[in-house]
């Protein structure tokens, strides 16, 4: 199923402000990202209202412009961090460490004894080594168990590099303990881009047997993390975030309700925010199939559609005044480096007058294009932008130029 369209054929989660009639205006040089800060605001309260009770904690690696950060700060949200770079450009923008989570399984030490003397205070773990890791770096510390669970019907699988076995469990828990540690919690990670809500309920049910288990050797937790995989919308459908919220159903399936009940998402909030805009260098026709050549690729920002075999797809539109109505050709749509894997796009269907010049925009691309894009063969990253009520320019919305995050 495709997600719907509006009457000018975009797609209906298109952010208005984002429009090909106000991209038109916007004269900073491709490739940029454009992102609504507004759109990042309206996705957080919609998460807010399908999960209640549960505090989002932003998984910040999918875009950590300073502008996103300080959009989710203004509006209460944590953030969840996976390496001490990271905690460092919250603590810049005046973010306290003890409201952030250090959820990367595995971590430096160095880093690990950095954040804890910055005064963060949570940290995960899935094994013994990681264990004696946060016992010698983080002394007494609160630590929560990365739990494996089914991430099948996620378009990026996570359960092989992390996660320990539910079996492991209990031991994990009173080792931590034993290790002058706090067991603190449990969380989880479905996969990224889960397009299951029973997912969810599986692995909260998975947590609800280890709290269990582990309360039979009066350890009582205090956090429940249900992670992150929260889907954005691309082209094919989605489950709502309410379906999701509705699959949890937590009373029915926890021996007891934790004090803190939290949430890591990152592509859901701000994925749909964003429009990559790109310009074509050339078009040509090679062995039977029409190549569209564009000044960003896969180095510069989209490399998921690499990392799914080219299944990965995006709106796109372009900057045609015919494209609603011209006849429509299949493009094999590539960037603009030397390297033939910098290909995004097979069977692209785009107006078939589109000709070098043209500008070509990809929605729903706030996330992990920024955070992946490199200067691979000398071509740059896009340069952000921002519109919205969240954009803190003090002389109205838009900031244009706003420089390498």
């Amino acid at each position: 199923m495709t997600a719907a369209v509006t009457h000018s054929g975009i797609p209906a989660h298109w952010p208005a402000a984002l429009a090909p009639e106000a991209l038109a205006t916007v004269s900073t040089p491709t490739p940029y990202l454009i992102s609504d800060l507004s759109t990042v605001a309206d996705r957080y309260h919609r998460f807010g209202a399908a999960l209640p009770g549960v505090r989002p904690y932003y998984a910040m690696k999918c875009n950590s412009s300073p502008e996103i950060l300080r959009t989710l700060a203004d509006l209460g949200a944590g953030f969840e961090v996976a390496s001490l770079g990271e905690l460092k450009m919250l603590q810049y923008l005046g973010v306290d460490p003890a409201d952030v989570l250090y959820s990367n399984p595995i971590k430096p030490p160095a880093h690990v004894a950095a954040a804890h003397a910055a005064g963060l205070w949570r940290f995960s773990f899935d094994s013994p080594g990681e264990l004696n890791k946060l016992a010698e770096h983080a002394p007494g510390s609160a630590v929560y168990l990365r739990l494996r669970v089914d991430d099948t019907d996620a378009v990026f699988p996570l359960s092989r590099k992390f996660g320990a076995d539910e079996a492991e469990a209990a031991d994990l828990l009173r080792l931590a303990r034993k290790l002058g540690l706090r067991p603190y919690g449990v969380t989880f990670h479905v996969g990224s881009q889960s397009s299951s809500p029973p997912a969810w309920r599986r692995a909260v049910a998975a947590a609800g047997r280890v709290m269990a288990e582990a309360a039979g050797d009066g350890i009582t937790l205090t956090m429940l993390n249900i992670g992150g995989g929260f889907p954005a919308r691309y082209v094919d459908h989605v489950p709502a975030i309410g379906e999701i919220g509705a699959a949890l159903a937590l009373d029915e399936l926890l021996p007891y309700r934790p004090a803190l009940l939290a949430a890591e998402p990152g592509r859901h909030l701000v994925a749909e925010s964003g429009v990559l805009v790109a310009t074509v260098l050339g078009r040509e026709t090679r062995g039977g199939e029409n190549w569209l050549y564009l000044d960003v690729g896969a180095f510069n920002g989209l490399m998921e559609t690499l990392q799914t075999g080219n299944r990965w797809e995006y709106p796109l539109w372009t900057s045609r005044a015919d494209h609603a109505h011209a006849a429509s050709g299949k493009f094999t749509v590539t960037g603009p480096s030397c390297d033939s894997s910098d290909t995004m796009f097979y069977g692209a269907a785009l107006p078939a007058t589109i000709a070098p010049g043209d500008r070509v925009y990809i929605g729903s691309a706030g996330a992990y294009t920024l955070s992946y894009a490199s200067g691979f063969n000398g071509f740059p990253p896009p340069t952000p932008v921002f519109v919205g009520s969240g954009a803190r320019t003090g002389e109205g919305e838009r900031i244009v130029d706003a420089g390498p995050s």
